[in-house]
């Protein structure tokens, strides 16, 4: 009987998984993994016109990308993006703001920076697939005390 050494012996082992499991194990796109994409504030409005209104009539995160505009020339590359996790819907994860050019309806802070990416919700108007009751702990992630306390703004 030959033993076989165990780095040599997990090789053999990963090809013969490999020539048996028809090749490598693949990522799956993110829209495979049942992961909700950003729909944009417009998609709320059909059913939720009180509250769009009230938002965009009201609400300073309506217009939140103004202040990245206002203060781009005084950022570097690096600080405006950093402006983009509060300042803009989804930066940084599936479906989220890109830039201007390519995800404009996200350039805003909008209803699914505090409820989270709309899409199930939208497609089944399940409001198990939204976060409904906020906390304050859900305005702390971009409301911090060295920005500002959600007390003392415009939510």
């Amino acid at each position: 009987m030959v033993y076989l050494r165990c780095p040599l012996k997990l090789a053999l082992m990963a090809l013969m998984s490999l020539l048996f499991a028809g090749g490598p194990a693949r990522p799956v796109p993110a829209q495979d993994q049942k992961i909700a994409r950003y729909v944009g504030i417009s998609a709320c409005k059909p059913c939720h016109e009180k509250e769009f209104k009230a938002f965009t009539g009201f609400a300073k995160k309506s217009s939140s990308f103004q202040s990245i505009n206002r203060l781009k020339k005084e950022l570097t590359a690096e600080e405006i993006k950093a402006c983009y996790l509060c300042h803009t819907t989804g930066y940084g994860k599936p479906g989220g703001f890109v830039n201007e050019q390519l995800t404009p309806d996200l350039r805003n802070a909008g209803c699914e920076v505090c409820h989270g990416p709309g899409e199930f919700h939208v497609k089944t108007q399940d409001p198990r697939n939204i976060r409904g009751n906020l906390t304050e702990q859900d305005c702390e992630v971009c409301h911090t005390s060295e920005r500002v306390r959600p007390s003392d703004t415009n939510l």
